[in-house]
């Protein structure tokens, strides 16, 4: 295409003044995420070769043919895609079209999707010509100076890394981080996105269904480095930094000085999120958090299992109770959102063990409870003995589980179905006042969930789900089904929820009726108008603009309590509760509230 020849020594050689481009390719998840490992293969790649990168990042929610059309328009000499679980299905189509359109360009592989059984992804597809495995850097360097000959009398088969058809794949030393440059000098090019970032690489632990346990070394970035770049993203107030250590706190010094640094300097804005192990923090650790402003940093847990006989099993050393006790000891002081994990369809976990372990993770009261299933990795421990486990996956990316010797299929299935009642009723977070008390109508938050299944499942709501301000009143229906005699109780719990977050325009159908209240309403916003008490930011608008504003409604039963043993008894009087939407909680956005 644009080269002349290949030269006897297998190096490419190019004509004239023309810069061949090697295109690296990202298909993430969403939008609003962006490909690290790209950005990062070009930073070490350095500035002499630079002019032969370019990069280019879609979406799997893209049609494959207006993707290919891009790549057409592009024409690179030759493009490598950073693979994944999530990308892999779009990618593989795109593979076996790109010849057709570009038979020149060169197709090239990377990533953990294709790190293992390399050989075999190569005899599926023979138009790839080879594959980059593990990391990525220096490989891909040496990679793009063969194709533009700074590499001379360097072959394919002696750069270490790279899987190709014949001969071994050599193996490469682990990466510097502290060589691999900061890519995000400018940030235009990630705007309204995630920013992605890493101070270490690898885990010390050896969860069986997880890649990291590969990378047996923990690789820590210099101090010095993290603190210069924690504070460019400080100093242009980044909305939200992600770091993708695996275990960021599996090194307690290096964990607690980043989280003094950005404690310190704290701009107001920036919220950093951590991936921990929560059996690994003590007091000094607790303490500090608890003096973070609310909203600065955010943890994701992964607890997976409370079943001791599969902790034992996925080589997952967990202390379980102080896990518990941490959880508890960060949630207490409001200010840190904490996100746990829950996989189901691991090894000696069946349906009844699987609601065990939900209702007791659930009882830790995170902010968010995610309830995932098993995905079987190529290269990990429970891939190689899945057999062995009776697991049965998915052919195709994700891989993910559809039963195995404990958990049927159809057990799969209702574990689906109660994970869409979490995602909409829990972790939407509009419901925190009115599910802990639901809660309690039922044997546990499993069983709770699982009814509200069937529920949707008889009214023919999956598939078609109520839009977001409708949930609530489906809510109501379910409940109206099993406790009719606290109609009242529960219209209030969710009229008081709503109004948290929603300033609505038009008062929903299962609120209570206003109208007798009106004139006292009324009068509480001319006096404040007069001489203001409660809403001091409003003084410059008159009672009529500060009532649209704000919110006032009327309640019998005290639905503003969060006690787990609250004895819920009617009011012989309402108690008037104001809802001021310019003063939200900065963790969960809820409307400050005043009892009047």
């Amino acid at each position: 295409m644009f080269w002349n020849a290949v030269s006897p020594y297998g190096y490419a050689v190019f004509s004239g003044g023309y810069i061949m481009q090697f295109l690296l390719t990202a298909i993430n998840a969403k939008y609003i995420h962006s490909n690290p490992a790209v950005y990062s293969l070009m930073a070490y790649a350095g500035e002499a070769l630079k002019p032969h990168i370019a990069v280019a990042e879609y979406t799997i929610n893209q049609r494959m043919e207006e993707i290919l059309g891009d790549l057409y328009t592009r024409r690179p000499d030759v493009i490598g895609f950073s693979c994944y679980i999530w990308n892999y299905p779009l990618i593989q189509e795109l593979l076996r079209e790109l010849p057709k359109v570009l038979p020149d360009t060169e197709l090239w592989l990377g990533g953990p999707e294709v790190s293992y059984e390399g050989r075999g992804i190569l005899d599926a597809f023979p138009m790839v010509k080879g594959i980059m495995a593990g990391e990525g850097e220096e490989t891909f360097k040496e990679l793009l100076s063969f194709y533009t000959g700074e590499q001379i009398g360097k072959r394919l088969e002696e750069i270490p890394g790279l899987i190709l058809r014949e001969g071994d794949c050599l193996a490469r030393k682990v990466t510097d981080l502290d060589a691999i440059p900061f890519f995000y000098n400018d940030l235009k090019t990630f705007e309204n996105r995630i920013i992605y970032y890493e101070t270490s690489r690898g885990c010390p632990f050896r969860c069986s269904y997880c890649l990291s346990s590969i990378d047996k070394s923990v690789r820590l970035r210099s101090m010095e480095l993290v603190k210069k770049e924690l504070q460019f993203f400080l100093d242009k107030k980044v909305p939200q930094v992600k770091l993708i250590d695996r275990t960021f706190n599996c090194n307690r010094n290096h964990a607690m000085e980043i989280w003094k640094y950005i404690y310190e300097n704290d701009n107001g804005v920036t919220n950093f999120h951590f991936e921990i192990a929560a059996d690994l923090m003590d007091e000094e650790e607790i303490a500090l958090l608890k003096e973070m402003r609310p909203g600065l940093v955010q943890f994701e847990i992964g607890v997976q299992t409370t079943n001791s006989d599969t902790l034992r099993e996925i080589n997952r050393k967990t202390d379980l109770a102080r896990i518990a006790r941490t959880v508890k000891a960060i949630r207490q002081n409001r200010n840190i959102h904490i996100h746990l994990d829950l996989i189901a369809g691991l090894p000696f976990e069946g349906y009844n063990s699987f609601r065990q372990s939900f209702n007791e993770v659930y009882g830790m009261k995170p902010q968010q409870l995610q309830l995932g299933f098993l995905k079987v990795l190529k290269g990990t421990l429970i891939w190689e003995k899945a057999e062995d486990y009776g697991i049965v996956y998915q052919e195709k990316a994700p891989y993910e589980v559809l039963y195995t010797k404990w958990l049927s299929y159809k057990e799969v299935l209702q574990l689906k179905r109660i994970e869409e009642m979490v995602e909409l009723y829990y972790n939407s977070n509009q419901f925190t006042h009115t599910l802990p008390v639901l809660e309690r109508e039922f044997q546990g938050a499993f069983e709770m969930f699982w009814q509200l299944a069937e529920f949707y499942e008889e009214k023919g709501y999956f598939g078609n789900s109520p839009a977001r301000s409708r949930r609530y009143q489906v809510l109501l229906a379910f409940i109206l089904e099993k406790v009719p005699e606290k109609a009242q109780l529960y219209q209030e719990l969710l009229t008081y929820d709503y109004y948290l977050r929603e300033n609505a325009k038009s008062r929903p159908s299962f609120c209570m009726d206003l109208s007798s209240y009106r004139e006292e309403i009324w009068n509480f916003y001319q006096k404040e108008e007069a001489e203001p008490m409660f809403l001091q930011n409003y003084k410059e608008y008159h009672a009529r603009q500060t009532m649209k504003m704000t919110h006032m409604d009327a309640f019998f039963y005290p639905v503003w309590k969060r006690e787990d043993d609250f004895v819920w008894e009617k009011g012989a009087k309402p108690t008037f509760v104001l809802f001021d939407y310019e003063k939200r909680d900065a963790l969960t956005k809820e409307a400050s509230t005043f009892l009047l």
